[in-house]
């Protein structure tokens, strides 16, 4: 196996990040260059028509993550209520849901911008929201390749409007992702994966 496909092999999801070494405390900072560098490489992922559909909102303040909790836990309570669970429970998820945001050293919203369609059908918006995914794998490559780890998480798609209304985002950006970033602090767990034999079909 070459270089190449072991890097592909090895990503794995983090969840725990390191702290600031000159303190100890707070989150590692990432540089500023390093997530341009990022970025930059994932707006090379395909996309139909090549009308590439994604933005990118950063949130590393903490008024930034603040913001970005609230909108989507009040939206997260709303939801777990109406659904008749116990109060309990909803607050033990909302307290976990907001510590995985403020312990992020940066969270980036992926968002699509519905106007970048070439016609207005569905098969169109489907072929955008594929697009979009696309470069969120691009995306996490790509933080691997700068040493950086993180997780993928689709919160968002419960609060869109929320999100865009907290953070003063573009209506015609509709976050559909979240990618927690930073450098690793434990060790990703192996995970199984089904054998492509499995998975294929040869006609």
């Amino acid at each position: 196996m070459n270089k190449y496909h072991q890097f592909l092999r090895m990503r794995r999801s983090v969840r725990r990040f390191k702290g600031d070494p000159s303190t100890g405390l707070g989150q590692r900072p990432i540089p500023a260059s390093v997530v341009d560098t990022i970025l930059h490489t994932t707006t090379f992922a395909p996309s139909a028509h090549n009308l590439q559909p994604w933005r990118f909102v950063k949130v590393a303040s903490d008024l930034g993550k603040e913001k970005l909790g609230d909108s989507l836990i009040s939206k997260l309570r709303a939801d777990m209520a109406s659904e008749g669970a116990p109060q309990a429970t909803i607050e033990k998820r909302a307290q976990h849901s907001l510590a995985r945001i403020s312990k992020a050293p940066l969270i980036i919203i992926l968002c699509r911008d519905k106007t970048a369609l070439r016609e207005d059908t569905k098969e169109e918006e489907i072929m955008a929201i594929q697009s979009t995914a696309v470069a969120g794998l691009q995306l996490l490559l790509a933080a691997e390749a700068e040493g950086l780890s993180g997780s993928w998480v689709c919160w968002v798609l419960y609060a869109q409007s929320e999100i865009i209304n907290a953070l003063d985002l573009p209506e015609n950006w509709l976050p559909e992702a979240m990618f927690f970033l930073g450098y690793a602090d434990e060790e990703p767990q192996k995970s199984q994966r089904y054998l492509n034999e499995d998975l294929t079909i040869i006609r």
